[in-house]
């Protein structure tokens, strides 16, 4: 009989799945996605003060379903484009590079993103909150006066790690042949997923910043070097949990967390974060098609 399987049958159901986890992180047997190359391409060029609208189009020109992607949110209504748009070209005249760069890391991400048979629900709810997160980061960094476009990635993928962590807890109880509940996955999800994020951030070589927002933005003052996208981070997670999930805490939970004072934010800046809401949900429900 398996080592871990014997040892395992004589803990509860919730500690055995907890302890096969903390093993595989612990021994490096996670099972990480890779970084899409279109997509790490198009982070490294929108960080390039050089990159051009040209450089930018041949790239996601190279992916012929991404570019075809690409063009459709671009002429959703989302981004309200004044007449159809009906090139990359025109989509970068139309839209900037910056923003088109966002939608092509979006779409790149989702196209290889973790897959989970079984769990498409759970996955899509969780693309869902990463979405709303990184629109609600560019929002509080345009309130802050802060870099929108480093806000944006820090937002989308400050929970990159839950996905690996849903499939590694899947994949470890029906290992054991054990009965998975929806609320211990949630908790192992909470509390592992920071763990598990920082190790895809350093595996996909992400900016210091962004690899810190993951880390961190749960424990914002414990970030060494860059406490304000952690902040930010923390928020943007927050705003969307709000309107992804509106049972989840009412407005004046929401605005008793000490974030928004540590961010100088003051009620109004609340009400204008709040009321992007309509903006926000309409944006996630066109990047998640």
């Amino acid at each position: 009989m398996n080592t871990d399987i014997a040892q395992s049958q004589k803990l509860k159901v919730p500690e055995q799945v907890e302890r096969a986890l903390v093993e595989r992180i612990d021994k490096d047997r996670l099972d990480l996605p890779v970084l899409p190359q279109v997509a790490g391409k198009v982070m490294a060029l929108a960080s390039d003060p050089s990159a051009d609208a040209a450089r930018l189009s041949a790239l996601i020109h190279q992916d012929q379903a991404l570019a075809a992607h690409v063009l459709r949110i671009a002429n959703s209504p989302a981004y309200m484009p004044r007449t159809p748009i009906v090139s990359l070209q025109h989509a970068v005249a139309m839209l900037g590079v910056n923003q088109l760069s966002e939608i092509a890391v979006a779409v790149s991400l989702k196209s290889g993103a973790v897959k989970i048979p079984g769990h498409e629900a759970d996955l899509l709810q969780l693309w869902r909150h990463a979405l709303a997160s990184g629109a609600y980061s560019k929002e509080i960094a345009r309130a802050r006066r802060y870099n929108v476009e480093s806000a944006y990635l820090c937002g989308l993928l400050h929970a990159v790690g839950k996905p690996v962590v849903l499939k590694t807890v899947t994949t470890i109880a029906a290992e054991l042949h054990l009965p998975l509940e929806s609320s211990l996955v949630a908790s192992l999800l909470d509390g592992y997923h920071s763990r598990v994020g920082s190790l895809i951030a350093t595996e996909w070589a992400l900016p210091p910043q962004v690899t810190e927002a993951i880390t961190y933005y749960e424990a914002y003052e414990q970030a060494p070097s860059h406490r304000q996208e952690a902040m930010m981070t923390c928020l943007a997670d927050r705003l969307a949990t709000y309107i992804l999930i509106p049972d989840s805490f009412d407005d004046s939970t929401l605005r008793d967390h000490h974030v928004f004072a540590d961010l100088n934010l003051y009620p109004g800046d609340v009400d204008a974060l709040l009321g992007t809401k309509d903006k926000i949900l309409h944006l996630v429900d066109t990047m998640a098609q």
